[in-house]
């Protein structure tokens, strides 16, 4: 399964092409699912561009993208730099559980290693709505093999923060080995510059994985940026995107990703800021 994140986190003005509106969000959701993804997980904004977890916010943004692409799994988050107080967010969850059916998240994220992640899970649990478990480090990946899957779980997200692209597929094996078999599927992603090589160690290890501008900026060669969400998933897919690279010339990294493993029979690419 190939998950797009959108915007993220990124300051409203990173760059022009970052979704931030529900209609520009939903633009991109209705031309990364007309490529075959199957999951969109945002970070809904207010009129003033920040992010928030308010009901009518939640509610305009998931009701904008499911009219515009109806079969996509739709995904928020919780994150405590939202919301930092946990019992503010498990009341604003209940308030979700109110919204229709079609502007209510599918999943939503939740931080293990952020206080009070499983009371938010529980109130994801109760208003009907998926949890995604998001696990940083091989410390997050050892509290939750401890404390285990709580009810309500989709999916366990193994997020590799590590942007350092020759030791981010280290980081990814290590979280992998602390989490063990778990009864979830997992979705490996990285960030920045290890977002590249991390998403084609998932796809070589038949692991779901993800990309967007949350996670990158920038093509597979890190040095140019990408012009939509539509373009970073048709690399992911292995796709060219026509003309990116027919203009380079011979020399340097001439041919971009013919040289990737992103090509079919393609060998491994350097992935460099």
């Amino acid at each position: 399964m190939l998950q797009c994140c959108p915007n993220g986190a990124r300051p409203a003005d990173v760059y022009p092409a970052v979704p931030m509106s529900p209609r520009h969000l939903a633009r991109d959701a209705r031309a990364v699912a007309a490529l075959g993804v199957e999951s969109l997980h945002v970070h809904p904004r207010d009129r003033d561009g920040q992010e928030s977890l308010a009901p009518g916010v939640i509610g305009t943004v998931v009701g904008t993208i499911r009219r515009e692409a109806p079969e996509l799994e739709i995904g928020v988050t919780t994150a405590r730099w939202v919301e930092p107080d946990p019992l503010k967010r498990t009341e604003l969850i209940g308030q979700w559980g109110k919204l229709p059916p079609h502007a209510r998240p599918d999943v939503a994220s939740v931080n293990v290693h952020e206080r009070g992640w499983q009371r938010v899970c529980a109130a994801l649990d109760a208003v009907g709505i998926g949890v995604e478990l998001g696990v940083w480090t091989t410390g997050d990946a050892v509290q939750l093999k401890q404390a285990g899957l709580p009810r309500g779980t989709v999916r366990v997200l193994a997020e590799v923060t590590v942007t350092d692209p020759d030791t981010a597929v280290a980081e990814a094996v290590r979280i992998l080995k602390a989490l063990g078999p778990v009864p979830a599927p997992i979705l490996l992603h990285g960030e920045e510059g290890g977002a590249w090589p991390v998403l084609e160690y998932a796809k070589r290890n038949h692991l779901d994985t993800r990309i967007g501008f949350e996670d990158t900026l920038k093509g597979p060669d890190g040095t140019w940026l990408a012009t939509g969400n539509e373009e970073l998933v048709r690399y992911a897919q292995g796709k060219d995107v026509a003309g990116r690279y027919e203009r380079r010339r011979s020399g340097g990294r001439a041919g971009g990703l013919r040289g990737s493993s992103l090509w079919p029979g393609g060998s491994r690419a350097e992935h460099r800021r």
